[in-house]
């Protein structure tokens, strides 16, 4: 093999300066390889070229390209590392980023990890911010990783409830036991850098990633502290640490969100990205002074996980179609409601990412900004400073937008500058906290928007619920009893052919038969009809009438034909809808 030069000669050259630098092709080599990829197109990689040519190898490839990036190449085939450096890097962690840690100085806090893929740059980054120690990063060829990640990394590091064992042997976190509010800053610091607190929580985090949880949440209360993490919209309780190591667990976030660990009193928020698995990961950090302790809830924004589409969002044909004319409309207002945790904002994201073309400026004002969209101007509401959704809609009318998005009408002066943009030619959207479609007119009256700028703003309303969807891995029919069915209204002679199916419970969805969610619509579209009653002060139940003789369909007959599609179960549809009694 030849002598690699100084890496600080290499860094950010292009890869054929470096293989003529190893001394591996000359500069006609590099030239006639650059002309074969010309013609091949922009898409065929040189590196390719240079080995199906026989130029070079894989491995000489590697060592280049890890060059290239200011890393170094070392082969760990042969290395026998102690127990004490692999023990820094948990099974998950170590096989989620494919690492393998193979020195650590402790008195720099210094680690060195080994990667198969030069461009798995965020590695370092994220191990960083998880493990809370400097990293210096080496490459090394796939198959050595593929060995050691069996040799070290084979057997499970072990669940959580072995790591809460393994705290009680150490010495730092059982002094802390019955001490929450006397301890002092260099304890916390050292709390923080604990290795069994580090370890919990990087397991806990990759664990409910790993299970596309939404939320989890780390609960300290009089005699206990819980940890929750929310899958599908419903909390499931992990085994419970020791109640003493809360201080120390929610110090760790606090490091990892670069928030301030000696405040205990005040609430904080924070943010945590990293990439996991080659998905950007955004954690979102909140902290509550309570009680009995900090309470600390993670929300897990995987951007791999929302698929920003309104084809699967779980609109029918004919919804689709009212949602496509709805959002193709010149301008007026869309508005979409429903309670928190029912969707809105993704149903909003979808349609803006449908509008997101090179001919329209699209700006959205939002709190908080949720996920970064291409092409899309994103403002953060900062209340503190000033920055209201009132201001900054005010803003946002002078950069010339063709499209809106207002991330939540709370008030009258939202509420105006949104109506007064829709009928300046813009196209808004936005959401209320209402129960169906209906009820979002009376709330924008009791705001203080007067009603003949809602009949001239407001296109349509949108009431929306998010029901769990059946497991398909372990999907059973069966027959419901008539109990059952008086809860959706039903007698047994009205589902006489209908099928009924829910969920065994299985391994793929974690025993709850239930694996994603599914949104139940309710489109209530304005028309000269709807217009004039709003006028003339109809009551929530008239307008409800009038928009179901035009074709709306109610949340509770939406969650029925999902139930009779084999989608949902009745429990789901009980649970997030009510029934039309009028």
């Amino acid at each position: 093999m030849s002598k690699l030069p100084p890496l600080d000669q290499l860094r950010g050259r292009t890869l054929g300066r470096i293989l003529i630098k190893m001394r591996l092709l000359t500069r006609d080599k590099v030239h006639h390889c650059l002309k074969v990829q010309k013609s091949q197109g922009a898409n065929k990689k040189l590196g390719e070229i240079f080995i199906e040519l026989g130029l070079i190898t894989e491995h000489d490839l590697r060592i280049a390209l890890a060059a290239q990036r200011g890393m170094g190449y070392t082969d760990i085939s042969g290395m026998d590392i102690p127990s004490d450096i692999i023990n820094i890097v948990g099974s998950q962690m170590a096989n989620t980023y494919r690492v393998i840690p193979i020195d650590f100085d402790q008195k720099r806090n210094l680690l060195t990890i080994a990667i198969d893929d030069p461009n798995n740059f965020r590695a370092k980054d994220d191990l960083s911010k998880l493990l809370g120690f400097k990293i210096v990063t080496m490459v090394t060829d796939a198959a050595a990783m593929d060995q050691a990640l069996e040799r070290y990394f084979a057997e499970d590091e072990g669940s959580i409830s072995d790591l809460i064992s393994e705290m009680g042997d150490d010495g730092l976190l059982t002094s802390m036991e019955g001490r929450d509010q006397s301890i002092d800053l260099d304890e916390v610091k050292e709390l923080a850098d604990s290795s069994p607190v580090k370890k919990l929580l990087n397991l806990v985090l990759l664990q409910a990633i790993r299970d596309q949880a939404a939320d989890i949440h780390f609960e300290p209360f009089e005699n206990e502290f819980k940890m929750r993490y929310r899958i599908d919209g419903v909390l499931y309780e992990m085994v419970p640490p020791p109640k003493h190591i809360a201080v120390a667990l929610s110090s760790r976030i606090k490091v990892m969100a670069e928030l301030d660990i000696a405040e205990r009193r005040l609430p904080q928020d924070g943010r945590i990205p990293l990439v996991v698995g080659g998905n950007s990961v955004d954690l979102r950090v909140s902290i509550l002074p309570t009680m009995f302790g900090e309470s600390v809830v993670l929300r897990i924004l995987d951007r791999s996980q929302v698929d920003l589409s309104l084809n699967q969002l779980g609109f029918r044909e004919h919804e689709l179609e009212i949602m496509d004319q709805l959002i193709k409309r010149p301008n007026g207002v869309v508005i979409v409601t429903g309670p928190t945790g029912s969707g809105k904002t993704t149903t909003l994201y979808s349609a803006m990412k449908e509008l997101n073309t090179i001919d329209r400026k699209l700006i959205t004002t939002e709190d908080p900004v949720e996920y970064d969209i291409d092409g899309m101007h994103q403002v953060q509401v900062n209340t503190e400073a000033g920055l209201t959704f009132g201001a900054c809609l005010r803003s946002i009318l002078r950069q010339d937008p063709d499209v809106i998005l207002v991330g939540e009408v709370r008030d009258f002066e939202t509420s105006q500058i949104t109506a007064e943009a829709a009928l300046t030619g813009h196209l808004v959207f936005t959401t209320l906290h209402t129960n169906d479609a209906p009820s979002a007119v009376a709330r924008l009256i009791d705001l203080g928007l007067e009603k003949f700028l809602v009949t001239a703003t407001v296109e349509g309303i949108i009431a929306q619920r998010l029901v769990r969807k059946i497991c398909p891995n372990c999907k059973r029919e069966y027959t419901p009893s008539e109990d059952q069915l008086m809860e959706l209204g039903l007698l047994p002679k009205d589902v006489v052919g209908k099928v009924f199916h829910y969920g065994k419970g299985c391994d793929l969805c974690n025993n709850t038969g239930y694996k994603g969610r599914l949104g139940l619509f309710e489109i209530m579209v304005f028309n000269d009809e709807i217009r004039e009653l709003v006028m003339n002060n109809a009551s929530t139940n008239v307008l409800r009438q009038a928009a179901r003789k035009n074709g709306m369909t109610l949340l509770r007959e939406g969650g029925l034909q999902a139930i009779f599609d084999g989608l949902t179960t009745i429990d789901e549809v009980v649970k997030e809808t009510i029934s039309d009694d009028s």
